[in-house]
């Protein structure tokens, strides 16, 4: 059977009506804990498949597209969670690379994902043109726009006229200061297009030869020299307002290969603790507006055979900060991508492999095409209906979102 499309969406102005009858009218409930703790507590880049649409059926007819009973007022983010049906919640966990405005459009109208990836397959009109910009003014709730913009080697935005010597060569001959302005220069470009995230800075530690999976994209090989560049570079992005992620905890810079390519495994984590973890262990103490990506890293002593993306104890470390003397995290989490990177595609369709990550304890799930998104969401409809999402774990990942965005403060 060909696919079939979702039936148009509701119009914004409608939403938003039904939003606030509900928040008007309906009892309040317990205070989910985990949300407000939440509040409370301190990339290969290849040509993804030709997207299509597939209706959601199960989606339709689920009375998890009805919204949730308001939680209590003055919890963070109450109000918002309860515009919210539990599938339009689970869709502001996801961010998915496009092709160009269109795909970007259709994929926001049936599914209102939290985000788009801007690749180097996809048509920088998208950016030129405002779209990007217009579709997330557009969306009931702002869109992260998101790219990979490192500079050196990975520059997806070269063509654009954005782009500066690699990171390695940067702490070689600039001093942090000058490196906070380079950055600075690049967000504000950014900010320009419609961009809102960058997942930049590398704060892995490498020893590497430049042209090595992580190589030239670290700062150094001194865990000293990469927390300060790379504390520079995500200060200038966020100077010019846009968000930075550090990556790939808990670091790729000593992996045994390259993650697209296959399984990669790191130092013990006992070796890592002086090492690699040095950089977010003191970043993350005081990250502003900063997130983090988890790299698909075996790490000894820590996932037991797992990718870090996908072990909960990995997450929860990162999290917690218990097990690397780091500090308490209660930024958004982002995975590495789902789909194109062979340490995980290889083993997990991409229903399995988003499930994993979010159960971990991940907050934005990415990958690099439109054409599954229905089906991710069923399955992660039928996670929280099985009772393997808790609907209070849920509320925290959309509030720190929803923080990241601008949408609430608290």
């Amino acid at each position: 059977m060909g696919p079939t499309r979702r039936p148009p969406r509701i119009r914004k102005e409608r939403i938003r009506n039904a939003w606030i009858r509900n928040a008007t009218t309906t009892g309040t409930v317990a205070v989910l804990c985990a949300a407000l703790a939440a509040c409370t507590s301190s990339t290969a880049d290849s040509p993804p498949p030709t997207p299509s649409y597939p209706a959601s059926t199960q989606a339709q007819a689920s009375s998890s597209s009805m919204p949730n009973a308001t939680p209590v007022a003055n919890a963070c983010g109450a109000t918002e969670l309860a515009k919210l049906s539990v599938r339009q919640k689970l869709a502001q966990l996801i961010v998915v690379g496009v092709t160009g405005a269109a795909d970007a459009q259709q994929i926001v109208e049936n599914e209102e994902i939290g985000g788009i990836f801007v690749g180097s397959w996809t048509d920088k009109a998208i950016l030129t043109s405002g779209a990007a910009a217009r579709i997330s003014q557009n969306s009931s709730i702002p869109l992260m726009v998101t790219v990979d913009q490192e500079g050196g080697r990975v520059s997806r935005l070269s063509a654009l006229g954005i782009d500066h010597a690699s990171p390695r060569e940067l702490a070689q001959t600039k001093t942090p200061e000058q490196v906070r302005a380079i950055a600075a220069d690049v967000g504000r470009k950014l900010k320009r297009l419609g961009v809102t995230v960058d997942f930049a800075p590398v704060a892995d530690v490498s020893d590497e030869s430049d042209n090595e999976v992580i190589g030239d994209r670290s700062f150094s090989n001194d865990p000293a020299v990469v927390t300060e560049y790379a504390g520079a570079y995500a200060a200038g992005l966020a100077d010019a307002g846009i968000t930075p992620v550090y990556k790939h905890f808990p670091g790729h810079g000593h992996g045994s290969g390259d993650s697209h390519l296959g399984v990669v495994t790191v130092p013990s984590l006992a070796e890592l603790q002086d090492s690699d973890l040095v950089p977010f262990r003191t970043l993350l103490r005081d990250p502003g507006t900063a997130g983090a990506m988890v790299g698909h890293l075996i790490v000894p002593g820590l996932t037991k055979g797992l990718p870090a993306s996908i072990s909960r104890p990995a997450i929860q470390m990162l999290r917690t900060g218990v097990g690397y003397d780091g500090p308490r995290f209660d930024g958004v989490i982002y995975s590495d991508d789902l789909s194109g990177m062979a340490a995980i595609s290889a083993q997990y369709p991409i229903e399995q492999a988003v499930e994993k990550f979010i159960l971990a304890g991940g907050d934005v799930a990415l990958w690099l095409s439109t054409d599954r998104v229905a089906s991710v969401l069923d399955n992660l409809e039928r996670a929280v209906s099985a009772g393997r999402l808790a609907p209070a774990r849920l509320d925290a990942k959309v509030v720190r979102i929803l923080r990241s965005k601008g949408v609430v403060n608290c």
